[in-house]
């Protein structure tokens, strides 16, 4: 696993299936009650020092969506530039962020230009990515304008996260994702153009 992620954190060797055995079990004695809770049980398992706890505590966050909101979007960003790494980050950003993105856009633009505008590669991977699960609520002007002010970034995982967000929506909306990709041609790099147009 450690080989696979090209990570030297530790792993237990736990399958994602006998993950989701211990989630249930967990979910049934310790489901938060409190805000306060919640934040204090994902980051509970979030410092601790193996890569399945790592996951335990995105799936736990993910799981209570009642606590999903604006007030922990400091402990979100927090995960993800510790987490640094796309197993860990693509999951906060499609899941937890993506979900605050839809709840609350107006409050998140200035949030999200500032990831955008900033130095952390995580963060604006994010802005990307945050909302594949979005289908017809994808705010495109949000998700054009992220594509358009990476493009010229050389990073694979920009490049793949660009081609992978234009590619999801274009399943919703190609004719806007083909005029898109149209006006952008020149900029876009092959990655993705290529990952983009799979479905065009």
């Amino acid at each position: 696993m450690a080989a696979y992620l090209k990570t030297d954190m530790p792993f237990y060797g736990v399958s994602s299936p006998e993950r989701r055995h211990i989630m249930k079990q967990l979910a049934t004695r310790f489901a938060p009650s409190t805000n306060d809770e919640y934040r204090r049980q994902v980051a509970g398992l979030w410092t601790q020092p193996h890569r399945e706890e790592k996951y335990l505590a995105i799936d736990w966050a993910r799981r209570h969506r009642t606590f999903i909101s604006f007030e922990n979007l400091d402990l979100y960003e927090r995960m993800i530039t510790d987490g640094a790494w796309w197993d860990l980050v693509d999951d906060i950003a499609a899941n937890l962020i993506g979900a605050v993105v839809r709840a609350d856009l107006e409050l998140m633009r200035p949030v999200l230009e500032r990831w955008l505008n900033g130095d952390d590669l995580w963060l604006r991977r994010t802005v990307i990515i945050c909302q594949l699960k979005s289908k017809a609520d994808t705010d495109t002007e949000l998700l054009f304008d992220a594509c358009e002010r990476t493009a010229h970034e050389t990073d694979f995982f920009i490049r793949k996260a660009i081609g992978w967000a234009l590619r999801q929506h274009s399943k919703i909306d190609p004719g806007a994702v083909r005029g898109f990709i149209d006006r952008h041609r020149d900029d876009l790099s092959g990655l993705s153009l290529r990952e983009a147009t799979k479905y065009l």
